[in-house]
């Protein structure tokens, strides 16, 4: 990726996409549609990995792979119910209010 350029969008790699699975693959600029993808409707990849978990998983220099494999865990493991059911609480309210809006931008505070 140079420049800002998003990955996996060139002129090669969508020909070569397109011949390999015959129109019929999903991406930027691709005969399907990459899904709307963000922080809000993405409260699992934003809070679990890419904070809370993240956070624990890095909060060490990882020395080797089975080292990242065990920190993962670990910090899985330190998940309780009740956050996960938050989770779920806000995934739920957070679909509600794009329906409500027909998907438009939402703000979030």
């Amino acid at each position: 990726m140079q420049d800002g350029a998003p990955p996996r969008f060139s002129c090669f790699v969508t020909d070569v996409s397109n011949e390999r699975f015959h129109d019929a693959w999903i991406g930027r600029g691709g005969p399907l549609p990459w899904p709307p993808r963000g922080p809000d409707l993405s409260p699992l990849d934003f809070f679990l990995w890419g904070g809370y978990i993240k956070n624990i998983v890095y909060a060490d220099k990882i020395r080797n792979t089975q080292h990242l494999q065990d920190r993962i865990t670990s910090a899985i493991e330190t998940l309780t119910r009740d956050m996960i059911q938050k989770t779920w609480q806000e995934i739920e309210f957070r679909l509600d209010v794009s329906r409500a809006t027909n998907g438009a931008h939402i703000e979030t505070y």
